[in-house]
């Protein structure tokens, strides 16, 4: 495990272990108070879909200029600095197919801001840690509440972000994977660990 993030591992065949291993708060909470159900399991439908993939579009707005800005100012280096340029083009591939999935129904991004969270390597990988155990969660716990063409389509992000969430923990010396089992978030839940984080802007 590594204790101190600014000096990761940098070999392509630990990066592969890892891999392997593992419009602003108004905006924010306005997909959960149009509609995103609290339950762990309700009725899919097209609308459905719009209001879960517009706030998963939100978090992958947000995670996509949280690694670029912070590979620009945060100091980055070694492996960090790997995970966080990986990680961000990751990010802006998220963008871009939930965009073209959701089409003219895509939200725009909301307003952010980082704070010291950019400026530092061991408060950006804590963040970076936070943002991808939220992203994991948020997918997870909206899975059942998709159509099936929409949810074959968030699973083929929620893998990326998941493989993302182990790399950044065990860059921190977290576990990978500290349950056999992930718990079901609600929307609400997951709106208010996102404005916890204090990166969008009220």
């Amino acid at each position: 495990m590594h204790p101190h993030p600014a000096a990761p591992k940098t070999t392509r065949a630990n990066m592969l272990r890892r891999a392997i291993v593992g419009s602003g708060a108004v905006a924010a909470g306005a997909v959960v108070g149009a509609g995103i159900p609290d339950e762990s399991f309700s009725d899919p439908s097209p609308a459905q879909d719009a209001r879960i993939l517009n706030f998963a579009l939100q978090l992958e707005y947000l995670q996509a200029r949280f690694y670029a800005e912070a590979l620009r100012s945060a100091g980055l280096t070694g492996e960090l600095h790997e995970f966080a340029r990986v990680a961000g083009a990751h990010e802006r591939a998220h963008v871009a197919f939930l965009e073209k999935h959701l089409g003219r129904r895509a939200k725009t991004a909301p307003p952010l801001r980082f704070g010291e969270a950019i400026r530092d390597p061991h408060r950006f990988a804590a963040a970076a840690v936070t943002l991808e155990d939220l992203a994991v969660a948020a997918y997870n716990g909206q899975g059942t509440n998709l159509t099936r063409p929409a949810l074959a389509a968030a699973v083929e992000i929620l893998s990326v972000e998941a493989r993302h969430a182990a790399w950044v923990r065990d860059l921190v010396g977290k576990l990978p994977a500290t349950r056999a089992q992930d718990p079901l978030w609600s929307a609400t839940k997951a709106t208010h660990k996102l404005m916890q984080t204090g990166f969008v802007e009220a």
